[in-house]
């Protein structure tokens, strides 16, 4: 939660400003570099939690994953609060097959 927090406070807080100077390239070029970092973190966070022991992928998470990404490119436009409660049911219903 903590990597997220200033890239939230750095768009979040000042979202009102950006339709009044949203179009300035300065703005444009800050939003896109904590985009980036964002999407950064979000790809290193993944690959850590699947691969957390070095052992090799958890099938869980593995699991989760593709059903996770499956559920993305099926519904386009999928609130992330639906994809959390949707992941967490798939996560209940594939722990007791493979978890430990």
């Amino acid at each position: 939660m903590a990597i997220f927090l200033p890239c939230y406070v750095l768009t979040v807080l000042p979202a009102p400003y950006f339709k009044k100077y949203g179009q300035r390239p300065g703005l444009i070029a800050f939003v896109d570099g904590v985009t980036a970092a964002a999407i950064g973190a979000i790809v290193v966070l993944g690959r850590r939690t699947v691969f957390a022991d070095g052992l090799g992928p958890d099938p869980v998470k593995v699991v989760l994953l593709i059903a996770t990404i499956g559920l993305l490119v099926r519904f386009k436009k999928l609130p992330e609060p639906v994809l959390i409660f949707a992941a967490g049911l798939i996560g209940l219903g594939v722990f007791p097959l493979f978890g430990r």
